[in-house]
């Protein structure tokens, strides 16, 4: 019996989490009952018009995610939720959302055709509204460190956000998206923020952007809008700015690195809510004390390197201030 778990390898050696997201352009996700097969494309439900879409898409190498999500109620449902979070050019600080009704999955592969196409979705579309959608990875038969440790958090997770009355909060299961040894992880929209090695107290102060910002330097994954070698310097900004941060629009960019990866320099230029715009520099360098060397999942049959950077020098090379005039 493989009594290994990947989430218990990881804590225990005590890997830093962040630099973990990739970035994709697009998250396409689609209410579909549980249970999900390995290969979640694969599963029961899905039917066959959206799995040769998502393969297609896949064989095109398009920056585009495709997950299945569902709640308590979804097998019960009359109908199917589609979600569409898209990035967007400039400074930002998240993901547009395009939410349609559908009358059942059935549907779901034409109209993500329209919307990758351009074309009105024949009035699925509901009407935008403020709601966060929280997902976490439930994957178990993907890797079982999912199930063990990502359905207990969604349960909790689910009651947490009912007991504040968080009625913009919508938790959901989702398949596989990356960092099973960080279970229980999640993903934070519109924002598209990860994190990982999650707990109660943790998930209260992600939903209520209060308590101690430093408690999420080892659960804060990254920002799936940054490249992942750059998203350590997001981490060192969030942290010296505080929750104040998850207001700012940002963009952030690799200016030049090393032929080995080694060293890299980065700009990150952040707005705030009054206008104002910052830009930062950064150093980052190969952090050899912190590259770490494991399994990435319960099943690998070998280890991976797993690079990490530290961020040697961090500095404002220039500021612009909004005037106010009377």
């Amino acid at each position: 019996m493989n009594t290994f778990f990947c989430s218990d390898n990881s804590r225990i050696i005590g890997e830093d989490i962040i630099g973990s997201v990739a970035n994709h352009q697009t998250y396409v996700l689609i209410e579909c009952p549980t249970p999900w097969a390995a290969e979640a494309f694969h599963s029961r439900w899905v039917p066959e018009n959206l799995r040769t879409l998502v393969e297609e898409v896949k064989r095109a190498k398009l920056p585009i995610k495709f997950l299945l999500i569902a709640n308590n109620f979804s097998h019960k449902s009359d109908s199917t939720t589609l979600l569409i979070y898209q990035q967007q050019e400039g400074l930002i600080n998240g993901f547009c959302k395009r939410e349609y009704k559908l009358e059942n999955i059935q549907h779901a592969a034409a109209v993500i055709k329209k919307f990758l196409w351009n074309r009105n979705s024949g009035g699925y579309e509901l009407d935008t509204n403020s709601t966060r959608d929280i997902l976490v990875c439930t994957h178990g038969s993907h890797d079982k460190c999912c199930s063990r440790y990502g359905n207990p958090f969604h349960f909790h997770a689910t009651n947490i956000v009912a007991d504040l009355n968080l009625d913009n909060v919508r938790i959901w299961k989702s398949s596989h998206f990356g960092g099973h040894r960080f279970a229980p992880t999640c993903i934070d929209f519109p924002e598209g923020r990860y994190y990982g090695n999650l707990n109660q107290d943790l998930f209260k102060s992600i939903v209520t952007r209060s308590g101690d910002i430093k408690s999420l330097e080892k659960a804060y994954r990254g920002w799936g809008i940054l490249p992942s070698s750059i998203q350590v310097v997001e981490r060192e900004l969030m942290l010296r700015y505080g929750w104040d941060w998850f207001k700012y629009k940002v963009a952030g960019r690799i200016i030049e690195q090393s032929a080995d990866k080694k060293t890299i320099r980065a700009e990150l230029i952040f707005e705030k809510p009054d206008g104002s715009q910052y830009n930062y520099q950064a150093r980052l360098v190969k952090d050899e004390t912190k590259t770490v060397e494991l399994k990435s999942s319960c099943n690998a049959t070998q280890e991976s390197v797993f690079v990490k950077y530290a961020v040697t020098s961090l500095w404002l090379t220039s500021t612009q201030f909004v005037t106010v005039t009377a």
